[in-house]
């Protein structure tokens, strides 16, 4: 992956938060994403989340996929640990990784494609556990990185931009996650950063697993067979001296408004999605009516937006299960044991197998 460091001058005058650090400490490298992308909208939201919570970048560890949402991590919290998986695998990268340090602050960023096709099994498995973690899908209802194919989760009826229609029915994060038992789901747009921070704030704060899917829109264009103007004619025909790509500019999608109202938002292609803010009444610990107002919605053709549904706090401590409390694992993280504790030897591996026999 390419990528571009930015400078490390700081000017004095920022503002730091109680660590002592500014927004730019929790920053990444430059972003080498289509100018206008929904993605860099919600890296800065992480980027505010994060530094707003006092959250030190190396308690972190993020993860992501394949896609142009495998490439957002790269883009925030440089000094946190990191690791881009293959396609569809983040889920079980990160399950690794809070299994052998529960200290960390999990966060994985995958996209529609990386989550709802190669990787349906690994993210159903993920909710199931209930592992300790925000996962976070930018969802543009296209494979990007390979020219806009539909994803996933489009629309029926919805349209590429050299006019195919889809006629496939979405699979949607929301209400699948709520049917595996989610403990928080929430859905956003990525021009919303007046909604979004607090919602990422939230599902950071979240013991369990945490959704946040967020409407990201794509500004690039269609690569298609049969042009000959498409990158692959021009590779077969052409003797390729320098692989270069140009994207035209567009300018952040942004909008605000208050609860319970719904807005529709134009996006780059001209088409326009309906989003609606759940009202100031609304009951996120019913998963049920949640379930049922989310179908409400589609059925109006409205996104809706905002903390659907968060599982209503424990009565009793022994109730509060996350994936640590569900396998009955030690209290201290495996990555501060030994190595002797954590592999005794031959003669233990022995005893241990005898009881499975």
């Amino acid at each position: 992956m390419s990528y571009i460091k930015k400078p490390r001058v700081h000017h004095p005058g920022l503002t730091r938060n109680r660590l002592g650090l500014t927004r730019r400490d929790y920053e990444g490298t430059m972003s080498t994403l289509c100018a206008g992308c929904g993605h860099d909208s919600i890296t800065a939201a992480i980027i505010e989340a994060f530094w707003e919570l006092e959250i030190a970048p190396h308690e972190v560890a993020k993860t992501s996929g394949i896609g142009c949402s495998g490439k957002t991590p790269t883009y925030f919290l440089k000094e946190a640990h990191g690791f881009n998986g293959v396609h569809g695998r983040m889920p079980s990268i990160t399950t690794g990784a809070h299994a052998a340090n529960r200290e960390l602050v999990c966060i994985g960023v995958s996209g529609d494609g990386d989550s709802l096709s190669i990787g349906m099994g690994q993210f159903a498995h993920v909710v199931r556990r209930n592992v300790d973690m925000l996962y976070i899908i930018e969802n543009n209802g296209v494979y990007g990185l390979t020219k806009g194919q539909f994803s996933a989760s489009a629309d029926v009826g919805s349209t590429a931009k050299r006019g195919q229609v889809n006629r496939e029915h979405p699979i949607d994060s929301v209400l699948l996650s709520l049917n595996l038992g989610a403990g928080f789901v929430a859905r956003s747009f990525s021009g919303d950063k007046e909604q979004l921070v607090p919602i990422i704030q939230a599902g950071l704060r979240h013991r369990g697993f945490a959704l946040i899917d967020i409407i990201s829109p794509c500004v690039t264009f269609n690569d298609h067979r049969g042009s000959t103007k498409s990158y692959q004619y021009t590779r077969d025909n052409y003797n390729q001296l320098v692989y270069a790509d140009f994207v035209p500019p567009a300018e952040e999608i942004a909008t605000s408004f208050e609860a319970g109202d719904v807005r529709s938002v134009a996006m780059h292609d001209g088409s326009r999605i309906a989003f609606r803010k759940v009202p100031e009444d609304y009951d996120p610990t019913d998963r049920d009516q949640v379930y049922s107002y989310i179908r409400g919605r589609q059925q109006a053709g409205e996104v809706a937006t905002g903390l659907l549904y968060v599982e209503p706090a424990p009565r009793e401590a022994t109730d509060a299960v996350d994936f640590h409390g569900i396998h009955g694992t030690v209290d201290e993280p495996l990555s501060n044991y030994p190595f002797e504790d954590l592999c005794p030897g031959a003669d233990a591996l022995e005893k241990l197998q005898k009881r499975f026999r």
